[in-house]
């Protein structure tokens, strides 16, 4: 975009710069201009009027008394327009009547220009009804030529300058309008970025709970084993101990992911792991094997024909629902994942055979639970269902039920 002329730029600077002086002392502008408007108008009463004036005889005092009528009134011009524009058209009448015919009475346009800017086009269509009387007075006094060459050429230059004030105001209006799109527009964007902040939160809420959560239970179910089996078998609390280490290891690592992303200040790109994915599935199942709890797994279809984000919701979802059943399922309890990628989604059923559906509080309820909230959000972005709660039959033990449409390419 080309800049603009130099000229134009110190022109829009002093224009700026007025505009910014009125509207902090609007009545020192205002003196100063009616003092210019008096000043013109006691210089034409000097003796310039008797140039132009049908009766050159008209009394001195009359026609200084009538200038400053004409002139004064324009310091209200602003405040009161129609007041003021009253009184000059009464001495504008005086003035037509004597036949001094004043050129202050031009003075009346400025009025009328603020008139055109401020105040509604009714307002507008009586001011120049009221302007047009000294025309009229004076081409009926004081007849010189024809009637039309009195009144009209004055009645031109009252269209123009009303005209004039129209355009200001439509001007100003656009101006107005645009600065008001402008702040909406900012202000729906600084929105947008609350709910985008917002919605990362829930997201990184969403991961971290995920990572740690599974990975505090896994951790604990192999402590708990390592100490119970401490005494009578060295060997295999020291395989849970390695075991400890490994998943905390991993689960650093996924932090560290996680986190990196949310560093400004990083010196060099985060570490781009991809995703879990369904083939990671069994290094999940192995974890929760290792500590404690028999998973039976079976995956029937094309795993790798699943989307990237369906299979991380997958995932996510398989990992929550063991991770309850560790903590929830009791000592006896033992799972199974079934997943079933087809032509029309994936669906996905987790079940346990543990002892914490069947006592009531022992599991999140289908509205509660930030593991189960989490699970509903990532359903919903690719328009699944999510059904978690009690089985029926047989009775004991709790089910979770995912379903994923087909990606038609929408979401």
């Amino acid at each position: 975009m080309t800049e603009p002329h130099p000229l134009t730029q110190l022109l829009q600077r002093v224009t700026q710069r007025v505009r910014a002086f009125d509207r902090r002392r609007p009545l020192v502008w205002d003196l100063l201009v009616t003092v210019c408007c008096v000043a013109a108008a006691l210089v034409d009463a000097a003796g310039g009027w008797r140039n132009v004036a049908p009766d050159p005889e008209v009394p001195v005092w009359l026609v200084v008394l009538m200038s400053v009528g004409l002139s004064v009134p324009v310091l209200w011009r602003r405040r009161h327009p129609m007041p003021a524009l009253t009184a000059m058209v009464a001495t504008g009448l005086v003035s037509s009547w004597t036949g001094a015919m004043l050129q202050a009475s031009l003075i009346q346009m400025l009025v009328l220009f603020g008139i055109a800017m401020r105040l509604p086009l009714r307002t507008l269509g009586l001011a120049g009804l009221l302007m047009t009387a000294p025309l009229a007075v004076g081409a009926i006094r004081h007849p010189k030529g024809s009637w039309d060459q009195q009144i009209v050429p004055n009645l031109w230059a009252y269209s123009l300058v009303a005209l004039f004030g129209i355009a200001v105001r439509s001007r100003q209006d656009y101006t107005e309008a645009l600065v008001e799109r402008a702040r909406r527009l900012e202000v729906e964007r600084d929105q947008q970025a609350r709910l985008a902040a917002a919605a990362e939160r829930t997201r990184i809420a969403r991961e971290m709970h995920d990572i740690i959560g599974h990975n505090l239970s896994v951790i604990t179910g192999l402590a708990d084993g390592g100490s119970y089996a401490a005494a009578k078998s060295p060997e295999r609390a020291a395989q849970a101990l390695t075991a400890i280490g490994t998943t905390s290891r991993q689960a650093l690592g996924e932090l560290r992911r996680l986190l990196d992303v949310l560093r400004d200040d990083a010196p060099a790109p985060a570490d781009l792991a991809p995703q879990p994915a369904l083939t990671d599935l069994d290094r999940l199942i192995d974890g929760v094997r290792a500590a404690g709890l028999p998973v039976r797994h079976t995956v029937r279809g094309r795993a790798d024909a699943v989307p990237a984000g369906r299979q991380l919701t997958v995932y996510r979802v398989v990992q929550e629902a063991l991770t309850n059943t560790l903590k929830h399922g009791g000592p006896d309890a033992t799972a199974a994942v079934d997943i079933y990628c087809a032509a029309d989604g994936v669906t996905v059923e987790v079940t346990d055979t543990g002892a914490g559906g069947t006592h009531p509080g022992t599991r999140p309820g289908p509205g509660g639970g930030r593991g189960l909230s989490g699970m509903r959000e990532r359903t919903s972005l690719y328009g699944g269902t999510l059904a978690a709660g009690p089985r029926p039959h047989p009775p004991g033990g709790w089910r979770v039920h995912l379903h994923l449409p087909e990606d038609d390419g929408t979401t």
